[in-house]
């Protein structure tokens, strides 16, 4: 099975190198490295790795633990490869090319693009303010992997950002900015393995695709969990 690895690293010559061999020796086969973050002298970074599904994953947490300044942020079942802004494009030409499906196709592409379970366009009440902040949230899409019904946390459409919540699943979500309509994101909390949180460039991704398929959209998405129209013949 594909495995995404998420380990906080020294950034410093060397300590990427034995976090590689680390994972071979365990028994991983490395797909891809992506650098998500270099400050401070500290890097974050995701290895996407074929992983035997006989093996146990506790053997590849104590060997990265045993690594100097090494922490391990998360290891989570992954639904395919990383992928780069290419593949963003791509996404919104097809949204663009089928406007009518536009919400839809979003829906189902964002969680391999963000290595996540499951995606719903929820809709946030207009009144949401006056609910204490709370937008009780019904689902206008979802993707072909999430729950029946969806688990949604307490989303407010004020802007994008990473959600933990109470069970352990983290979420991410970015607001379309009309109609209520949010696009939340999933990652679900599994034993032995522990997602790790949204990363405020995933985050940032997320908003971006949202925005842009707003803009291709437009008035579309007053339609987003409107309630069918029946003609009356």
């Amino acid at each position: 099975m594909l495995l995404r690895v998420r380990v906080t690293l020294p950034d410093r010559p060397g300590t990427l190198g034995q976090v590689a061999r680390t994972l071979g020796v365990a028994g991983a086969d490395i797909v891809q490295v992506v650098v998500l973050e270099r400050l401070g002298g500290r890097a974050v970074d995701d290895f996407t790795v074929v992983w035997p599904g006989a093996a146990r994953v506790e053997r590849l947490l104590a060997g990265l633990a045993a690594i100097p300044g090494v922490r391990v942020d998360g290891v989570w079942r992954a639904i395919g490869t990383p992928t780069t802004a290419g593949q963003d494009a791509e996404l919104l030409a097809q949204i663009a090319a089928n406007p009518a499906d536009g919400v839809a196709t979003l829906v189902d592409a964002v969680p391999g693009l963000l290595a996540a379970d499951w995606a719903v366009a929820a809709v946030v009440p207009l009144d949401w303010a006056s609910r204490h902040g709370a937008g009780v949230a019904t689902v206008g899409h979802a993707s072909w992997r999430a729950p029946v019904p969806p688990r949604l946390p307490e989303v407010t459409p004020l802007r994008a950002r990473a959600m933990l919540g109470p069970d352990g699943h983290h979420y991410a979500v970015a607001p379309f900015g009309r109609a209520g309509l949010v696009l939340v994101v999933a990652r679900d909390h599994t034993v032995p393995l522990t997602a790790a949180a949204f990363h405020s460039i995933e985050v940032d991704r997320l908003a971006q695709l949202v925005r842009a398929s707003a803009v291709i959209l437009g008035d579309r998405l007053d339609l987003v969990g409107a309630p069918p129209v029946t003609t009356i013949t």
